[in-house]
């Protein structure tokens, strides 16, 4: 490949710095690199620097930070960048028709779907809860509705059946630098496709809310593994034991089967804290009570002397 294009960056979290990562180490002058304001963060509520913008500092990139990157001044400062590309990956702001016609060849989004499917702003989450075997990374073409653009190269990528959104999310972005890498080379070939996304196969995922948290005891016992696997690391499954919420961080599918109410713990050994689903049962592996960190699920029942076969979780 010949690196010629002039790349301006758009990203925040950490889904998007691999991608930062082999722009520079291929080779592609990056005039400006443009992310999230730093939020307060942690119980201090101390500033807190993106990801993206801590490694665009480690790289020596100059790196701007609009508060709303329609106004006209960050749109000016954009302007005199004069990108060949413009590359957006998890940046967290809606680009208006002002941002995306700036660079002269492409205005390239990477997102962390095989689209049509996962529109929106939690793809890999929806993935793993909805039991996917596969996702993958798609390079779009953008315009001003949310991840509509036709698509330049997909790349895929099996989702295997322990895995978490915090693994799966690391692999993706990998693969969506690697996928970078080749639709750029495409694009400098003057191969670059334009394949249209079928909109009537479109399905959403936004911005996970607090119930979507909550176990469903009633579900088969492979859904609720799902949503834990799904909800790992971020923002984590709970349910809800004696008036006390806990984190669920590890579960997996149990053999047995038999009449028993949806929640109720069957047993507790050193391999876990056994409970029944809707269908089938569940082993729990780790838990974290409120205010601690999380521990072995036999661990909490020692602690809990009445945490035992017969209780119910919510």
């Amino acid at each position: 490949m010949n690196p010629t294009y002039r790349i301006l960056f758009m990203g925040t979290s950490d889904f998007a710095v691999p991608a930062l990562q082999a722009l520079r180490q291929n080779g592609f002058e990056v005039p400006l690199v443009v992310t999230q304001p730093d939020r307060p963060a942690g119980r201090g509520l101390e500033l807190k620097a993106s990801p993206v913008k801590k490694a665009a500092l480690e790289l020596g990139l100059e790196v701007f930070q609009p508060e709303k990157i329609k106004t006209p001044e960050a749109i000016e400062k954009l302007q005199t960048t004069q990108p060949d590309v413009t590359v957006v990956a998890a940046y967290g702001q809606i680009l208006p028709s002002a941002v995306l016609q700036i660079p002269k060849v492409a205005c390239l989004n990477i997102h962390g779907s095989i689209l049509p499917k996962y529109r929106g702003a939690a793809p890999i989450h929806y993935a793993i809860m909805n039991g996917d075997a596969e996702t993958g990374v798609t390079l779009m073409y953008m315009n001003e509705k949310m991840d509509e653009g036709d698509a330049l190269l997909v790349e895929k990528t099996p989702i295997g059946a322990d895995e978490t959104t915090g693994q799966v999310h690391d692999r993706l972005a990998q693969l969506g630098a690697k996928g970078l890498l080749k639709a750029l080379d495409l694009l400098k070939q003057g191969q670059a496709p334009r394949v249209p996304q079928d909109h009537s196969k479109a399905t959403y995922s936004p911005s996970l809310k607090r119930e979507q948290c909550r176990l469903c005891w009633s579900d088969p016992a492979k859904k609720v593994v799902d949503q834990v696997r799904g909800l790992q690391p971020w923002p984590i499954a709970e349910t809800k034991w004696n008036g006390m919420d806990l984190k669920i961080h590890s579960a997996v599918v149990a053999a047995g089967q038999g009449r028993h109410k949806a929640g109720e713990v069957l047993s507790v050994s050193k391999d876990g804290v056994l409970v029944a689903a809707g269908e089938g049962q569940v082993l729990l592996k780790e838990i974290q009570p409120p205010g601690k960190k999380r521990m072995n699920a036999y661990d909490f029942t020692l602690g809990h002397a009445q945490f035992k076969p017969g209780e119910l979780l919510s």
